[in-house]
């Protein structure tokens, strides 16, 4: 339970290094880091203003050989590609959580990537920018950088090695909500084309969503997320509207579902609800409801919590829909 207060609060955030720094810290030395928006006047991330954002680390953990890493003051964002060993042509694009409010780094990226990569899975960790840092429409600026990555990796298979076939989605929390909102809101025009890799689908083949935030609107919201993501005092109408169990459609990939039934701080009903309408929609699905996890549960969970089994079952869901799993 220990996360699960952790994720309550951003105090303590403090600044460890400037962007230069940060990178090293967050990269080994055969990893690539790709930005997702070219660095130049006119094409600088959609709804950038004149305000600086500093990039700051703050390690949760106390012990050093298990980071624990939390980033915000996410100025350019970018995708930090895990290679594995044995590719297999399958790629996987991992989106953090943090409540809007910071990325989840170790646990819900570099810990993802291990176990994928070790599958043959190609990883994308993305460092996707957090609306309340000064952006202007702030409720667009995740998407923007979920749909522009999307394509780049596309764009870039031959690149990494990938089949542009076979790329997922696997978001954690608030990361599940934007996974969630690429995977029912992946053709939207939330900004304007810059290169020729916004030609290609935004579309995932298959979605991974744990614990994720789903509903804006209805009681059980997380709303820390939605107040991040909206800013406060936002409409019932802007709440539905990225609410993502109302954005189903026969275009939604196939989505699995994973929570704890303890989950104290994202209720389950959130898969539930999300769940119900990928059912109604007719759409490829799958909802597990363990017994115990909590929060925030990733892949550090020992065998005797029942949440453990998800990643075995997501690698058959994926692959069961187009994307294999060595």
């Amino acid at each position: 339970m220990t996360r699960m207060t952790r994720r309550t609060t951003l105090a303590g955030v403090a600044a460890l290094a400037a962007l230069p720094r940060m990178a090293s810290a967050q990269t080994g030395p055969a990893d690539e880091v790709v930005p997702l928006w070219p660095d130049s006047a006119p094409t600088l991330p959609p709804g950038a203003t004149a305000t600086p954002i500093r990039r700051k680390i703050a390690d949760q953990s106390k012990d050093a050989a298990h980071p624990d890493r939390w980033i915000t003051g996410i100025d350019r964002p970018v995708m930090v590609v895990k290679r594995p060993a044995r590719p297999n042509g399958s790629a996987m694009l991992v989106v953090p959580g943090g409540g809007y409010g910071f990325l989840s780094y170790d646990n819900e990226g570099i810990s993802q990537a291990a176990w994928l990569n070790a599958r043959g899975v190609t990883v994308f960790i993305l460092l996707y920018r957090l609306p309340g840092e000064g952006w202007t429409r702030r409720e667009d600026v995740p998407l923007q950088d979920a749909q522009r990555a999307m394509r780049l990796i596309r764009a870039g298979a031959s690149r990494f090695g990938i089949n542009p076939a076979k790329v997922g989605v696997l978001g954690f929390s608030a990361g599940g909500h934007l996974a969630g909102s690429l995977a029912t809101r992946h053709s939207e025009d939330v900004y304007r084309p810059v290169d020729e890799a916004d030609r290609q689908s935004a579309t995932p083949q298959v979605a991974g969503l744990l614990y994720p935030v789903v509903s804006l609107v209805a009681p059980f919201t997380h709303v820390g997320s939605r107040d991040n993501l909206l800013g406060p005092g936002s409409t019932p109408a802007q709440q539905k509207l990225r609410s993502v169990e109302a954005r189903v459609d026969g275009a939604t990939c196939p989505t699995f579902l994973a929570h704890a039934a303890d989950d104290g701080l994202v209720p389950p009903a959130n898969s539930i609800a999300l769940f119900q309408s990928l059912q109604e929609a007719g759409r490829p699905s799958a909802l597990h409801v363990f017994e115990n996890g909590g929060h925030g549960f990733g892949v550090r969970l020992p065998a005797s919590m029942q949440a453990a089994a998800w990643p075995a079952l997501f690698a058959t869901f994926a692959q069961t829909h187009g994307v294999p799993f060595a």
